[in-house]
């Protein structure tokens, strides 16, 4: 009787050979007693091949016996020779164990934390409170409160939160922070003027609140008072928050270094290849031996990690690809050089004058080219504001 093959390796069967006059005579007893055998084959000298469950093959010797037949296995299947060749080794089957136990391990562990949405509130300080709360690399997930739990007792540690959650995903914690929100400071009410924040030349004031106290084109002097927030006569005054809009011309004058050659790099096209197994944040180089022959190169990593759907394991494959590279210098032409280097300047003043600066004017006072640089000493006049506030201090009589 002809069993599935996956129940017959499931329970292990034999090939044998069944030798002596007659040996076919074998066959109807097997059948008769429900013996499972299957793939029966008559050889050219005489003998019988077929396949036999192993509870069946024991049950052969009386039969064999009446016939004087002898048996022979060739071959063994299934599940009970695989187990018992496996212990038989026992190193193999002690580094399967091993390496059971190793991934049981490493995925027990938290092995990356990142934080999303801070803005004002540092990531160092909300590393600091999570680890205080257990949250740090190669902690035991076991050991971790609930993730509810977590991010309730995380938030009552940072003030400047209105929300923390906890994510828990694999061997990756993810702790995500909505920062409260800060009103606006309020504007200054106390009185006050308004002064002159440098050295300048008035081109344009406008008075909201307060009494002007220059003219355009009136050169003033860093404190002077632009817009007074004291108004009235000597008999009847008050003071008030001066507000108000006053431009001026303020000078300036820079150094500009620009180069006379440009380096970049560029490839060779020679290249090697490095490759290393990645356990946690540990790297086992298992290929691209030896020193590099190679005085300016580029590494370009590429990393894969075990994943399984969204539980990721701490174990991957890290592939270096080593690329050559040299150094080329370029020489600049020099009037280019000398406009690159003025553009910058420009920039660079306008950026720090503030968002309504212009560059009303510039005059170059010096320029010589040495050390392969260019260097200028330009004048440059800029409008901007030129106001900022002065509280004005009430003495009491």
């Amino acid at each position: 009787m002809k069993q599935s093959m996956f129940i017959a390796r499931l329970r292990g069967y034999v090939r044998i050979q069944i030798r002596g006059n007659g040996c076919e005579r074998l066959i109807n007893p097997m059948m008769e007693k429900s013996f499972s055998i299957w793939d029966i084959q008559a050889t050219e000298d005489g003998k019988l091949e077929l396949n036999i469950m192993i509870k069946d093959f024991f049950k052969l010797k009386p039969l064999l016996k009446r016939t004087g037949c002898r048996v022979h296995v060739l071959e063994r299947y299934g599940l009970p020779f695989f187990m018992e060749r496996l212990g038989r080794r026992k190193v193999f089957l002690g580094g399967i164990a091993a390496f059971i136990i190793g991934i049981y391990i490493l995925t027990s562990l938290v092995w990356q934390i990142t934080v999303e949405g801070n803005d004002r509130i540092s990531e160092a300080e909300i590393l600091q409170a999570a680890s205080k709360q257990g949250i740090h690399v190669y902690q035991w997930k076991f050991r971790l409160k609930k993730a509810e739990d977590l991010s309730r007792d995380i938030q009552g540690m940072l003030p400047g939160t209105a929300w923390v959650g906890v994510e828990i995903r694999g061997t990756h914690i993810t702790i995500k922070v909505v920062e409260a929100t800060i009103p606006d400071r309020q504007e200054l009410k106390n009185p006050r003027n308004l002064v002159a924040a440098k050295n300048a030349l008035v081109t344009e004031i406008l008075s909201d609140k307060g009494k002007p106290m220059v003219k355009p084109n009136t050169y003033v002097k860093k404190g002077d008072v632009l817009i007074s927030g004291t108004i009235g006569d000597e008999q009847n005054s008050q003071v008030v928050v001066a507000s108000g809009k006053v431009r001026g011309i303020v000078w300036y004058t820079s150094r500009i270094e620009s180069p006379l050659t440009k380096t970049y790099k560029a490839y060779t096209g020679e290249s090697t290849n490095r490759n290393y197994m990645v356990f946690g944040t540990r790297a086992l180089q298992v290929s691209g031996y030896g020193k590099l022959g190679y005085e300016h190169f580029e590494t370009i990593p590429e990393r894969k990690t075990l994943a399984w759907r969204s539980f990721t394991l701490p174990i991957g494959w890290l592939h270096e690809k080593v690329m050559e590279v040299e150094v080329v210098e370029e020489p600049i032409d020099p009037a280019i050089a000398k406009k690159t280097g003025l553009e910058q300047a420009r920039a660079k003043l306008l950026a720090a004058a503030g968002p309504d600066a212009r560059l009303a004017g510039e005059k170059i006072l010096h320029e010589k080219s040495e050390n392969g640089k260019i260097y200028i000493d330009v004048h440059f006049e800029v409008e901007e504001n030129i106001a900022e506030e002065q509280p004005i201090v009430i003495r009491g009589e």
